[in-house]
């Protein structure tokens, strides 16, 4: 479909655009939403979100670019926001959407996991038009295409898409980065249910698996399918770089020290065996004497 684009935005009802279905960057209620609410309730939506018409529609959009000033300008009780035109297709529409955020400061790397996997699946569809220019590429190519715009090279790229296959509460430890890329790689050929095994394991031990234990769980799984049980005595192991931790509950401090708030707990402990400390060696010296 050819790419035409109105020579100025257009306020559209807020109720008529639909969000983009599957689009894979996470739109969060946090201190930058509520600055940019701030923003557009004083000066309005400056740039124009990006929509499509919808196929079979008189008046509903898809949306291309601008989830979060959408979300923003609904927050901050607009009916209308400025939007500007493209009569494009989904594929060529996943393409710009996944274009038009890639290189924002800060994205996890489940968003670019799963914007790597909409952008591959739209080129295999297309077989041709990677920035809706003429350019024509062959379905095959399309990792080749998202490296070589992305820098970085298409064994990057697949890794990234296999992060796809984790289950969303593993894959949140990868954003959180308790668990590392690598890592998260091997662990993405697991199987869902082993997959479920092993969060359930990281919490009761709380620990995360590097490299070579990942490599190791993978390898399990392949030969003769994994279960808890290997999961858990992997996970017990001690790493090279682990230092032993000491871990108290919260609420034995607290019920010792009411007042003191959770973020100054570990501030509080310290001073107090510091203080105990030089308790103990007066004591000692008092002894000696």
């Amino acid at each position: 479909m050819a790419n035409k684009k109105l020579k100025a935005p257009v306020n559209i009802p807020v109720e008529k655009i639909h969000p983009f279905e599957g689009h894979p960057y996470k739109i969060l209620d946090n201190d930058e939403m509520n600055t940019l609410i701030e923003s557009i309730q004083q000066k309005g939506v400056i740039s124009p979100i990006v929509v499509r018409p919808l196929e079979n529609t008189d008046d509903e959009y898809e949306l291309i670019s601008g989830h979060r000033r959408l979300r923003a300008s609904v927050k901050a009780g607009l009916e209308t926001v400025p939007a500007l035109i493209y009569a494009v297709s989904r594929d060529e529409a996943a393409i710009m959407l996944v274009d038009s955020n890639l290189h924002r400061e800060h994205i996890l790397p489940s968003e670019r996991a799963f914007a790597y996997k909409l952008k591959s699946e739209a080129l295999k569809h297309q077989g041709k038009r990677t920035d809706l220019t003429s350019v024509q590429v062959a379905p095959k190519l399309s990792t080749e295409q998202i490296a070589a715009t992305e820098n970085i090279s298409k064994d990057t790229v697949k890794r990234y898409i296999r992060l796809t296959y984790l289950i969303p509460d593993l894959l949140d430890l990868v954003d959180e980065e308790r668990i590392a890329f690598t890592p998260a790689v091997e662990l993405s050929y697991l199987n869902e249910v082993e997959q479920a095994d092993l969060v359930e394991e990281i919490r009761v031990c709380d620990a995360t698996p590097n490299l070579s234990q990942a490599q190791r769980l993978r390898a399990i799984s392949r030969e003769e399918g994994l279960t808890p049980e290997h999961i858990g005595e992997i996970l017990a192991e001690e790493k090279a770089n682990q230092k032993p931790m000491i871990k108290m509950p919260a609420e034995k401090i607290q019920k010792i020290a009411p007042k003191i708030k959770e973020k100054d707990l570990e501030d509080f402990i310290l001073k107090s065996c510091e203080y105990y400390y030089r308790h103990l060696m007066r004591s000692r010296d008092r002894d000696a004497r």
